[in-house]
């Protein structure tokens, strides 16, 4: 037997699926096929490791209701952190103390890229899930991470779809469940600089009625884009959370416009410190 984070885990179950066993060679591949030489270089630092962890990442992606959401994060948070170190990523938590002691609250960052979920999975001491685009289900490793996370994939083609997925995700949140979003709809292509918030991305929030916590990402976005696999540091910011008395009385649009300028103030204020770190 194999003691997971979550318990006994043996053999038997590791090796359920010859395919899934050899499938972890599909991430290295991928990662020569965008030319991300930080991807190949996480594979093979961990490469003794690699076949466990893709093994238990897609059992439990596969049997997502036999564990609980403190079980399956806390296997996330393993493998992510395996991968970071391996690929030579360091994450910088700053205001983790603002993440709302209650659960039932969303998450609205700046995006930047495919690495955005896993910075803020590296420092967030808490469960939370997330509402992506439908084409990320089909990157490998972050199509079995969502699975665990139980995240919402959304077809911004199809409205009826969308507006169903908003309120699922309203649901979830009273229920006590924590969500992210990605308010710009897709990644900046400018860095550091986010495109502008949509006001539709907040109406899970206001009709959850639940506190809204802007979180700043810095340098995420070079983790996958730069072809470069040095040492690099990401900064997480969690923004002080904005409670459902601050924002009731606000339009959509409002709100979308204060989580941005909160944002960008944040990274403003600190992509600078980076390259003091590169230049020490």
């Amino acid at each position: 037997m194999i003691e997971s984070c979550s318990g006994p885990f043996s053999y038997r179950d590791l090796i359920w699926n010859r395919k899934i066993f050899l499938s972890h060679w599909g991430v290295l591949h991928r990662g020569k096929e965008l030319g991300n030489e930080r991807i190949i270089v996480m594979v093979l630092k961990n490469i003794i490791f690699v076949p466990y962890y893709w093994i238990m990442l897609n059992w439990y992606a596969a049997h997502v209701d036999k564990y609980t959401e403190e079980q399956r994060y806390a296997m996330l948070k393993k493998i992510d952190h395996a991968a970071n170190r391996g690929g030579n990523l360091h994450i910088d938590g700053h205001g983790v103390e603002n993440i709302p002691s209650q659960n039932g609250f969303m998450f609205y960052p700046n995006h930047q890229g495919l690495y955005d979920v896993l910075a803020i999975m590296e420092v967030c001491p808490v469960p939370f899930s997330v509402v992506a685009k439908k084409e990320v289900g089909n990157v490998p490793f972050l199509k079995q991470v969502f699975s665990c996370m139980k995240a919402f994939l959304i077809d911004r083609e199809d409205i009826k779809q969308s507006m169903q997925v908003i309120i699922n995700v309203t649901k979830e949140v009273k229920a006590g469940r924590n969500y992210l979003i990605f308010a710009e709809g897709t990644r900046s292509k400018n860095g550091n600089h986010p495109q502008e918030f949509k006001g539709g991305s907040f109406k899970a929030a206001m009709k959850a009625k639940c506190p809204i916590v802007p979180v700043a990402l810095i340098d995420s976005y070079k983790a996958f884009d730069t072809g470069s696999a040095k040492m690099l540091n990401v900064q997480v910011h969690f923004l002080k959370p904005m409670e459902y008395e601050e924002y009731k009385d606000m339009k959509s649009t409002e709100i979308a416009a204060e989580v941005k300028r909160r944002i960008e103030e944040t990274i403003r204020a600190n992509e600078n410190s980076n390259c003091s770190l590169r230049n020490q």
